[in-house]
């Protein structure tokens, strides 16, 4: 069983390959195929950072265009999925940058010494997680995005969007804080649910972003 595991992703690798010597040929048909084998991956790191559908959308499509013109730079001896996340997650960034107002945040090396609780993202499921981060200002949002889930230092954050390093860290702060708010309050309403008495086997899923 574990050698047709392995055989079959060494078969799988050996399509993606395939796939990626026909983009630097820039043929159509191996541009499709890539573009639909990795739609998923890329579409989740797109609607992270988006508004809405509609613009993960043409996150999506600006960032395979990207890496389309630029894959003859990719170094088949590593892995193509990093190389992939990296162009389309910076075609996120590139995508708000010019709605990034972060001139109004402070730094906030006072907070630097408050213990760290449990992360609010580590309560929720991610497609609960998405809702909620989809919710914060596109500041916020793409701070977050960039310390919390994709493993950025407040370093790299800065230096990626030309802020100061506490000025990422007083966005991601704020974001942490946006989101226990909106937690609180939709564990609220599912409360509220509860107690009127409705079936709790609708209620499996703790937060219900369509919840009036």
């Amino acid at each position: 069983m574990k050698g047709d595991l392995v055989s079959a992703d060494r078969d799988r690798e050996d399509i993606i390959q395939k796939y990626i010597q026909g983009c630097i040929r820039n043929e159509r048909d191996s541009q499709k195929a890539l573009y639909k084998h990795f739609y998923s991956f890329a579409m989740g790191i797109c609607l992270r950072y988006a508004n809405d559908r509609l613009d993960a959308a043409g996150i999506l499509n600006d960032g395979f265009f990207k890496a389309f013109k630029n894959i003859a730079k990719y170094e088949t001896s590593k892995a193509f999925l990093p190389w992939l996340g990296r162009i389309i997650t910076n075609t996120a960034i590139d995508y708000y940058r010019t709605n990034l107002k972060f001139a109004d945040h402070v730094d906030i090396q006072d907070h630097e010494n408050i213990a760290q609780t449990n992360s609010v993202y580590d309560k929720l499921a991610y497609h609960d997680l998405l809702a909620l981060v989809q919710k914060l200002t596109p500041a916020y949002r793409t701070v977050f995005n960039l310390f919390a889930i994709d493993g950025y230092a407040h370093e790299e954050i800065a230096e990626m969007l030309g802020i100061s390093v506490g000025t990422s860290k007083s966005n991601l702060f704020k974001a942490r804080q946006k989101l226990q708010e909106m937690l609180k309050a939709t564990e609220a309403k599912t409360y509220q649910v509860r107690s009127s008495g409705v079936d709790r086997n609708l209620l499996e899923v703790r937060l219900n972003t369509n919840m009036q």
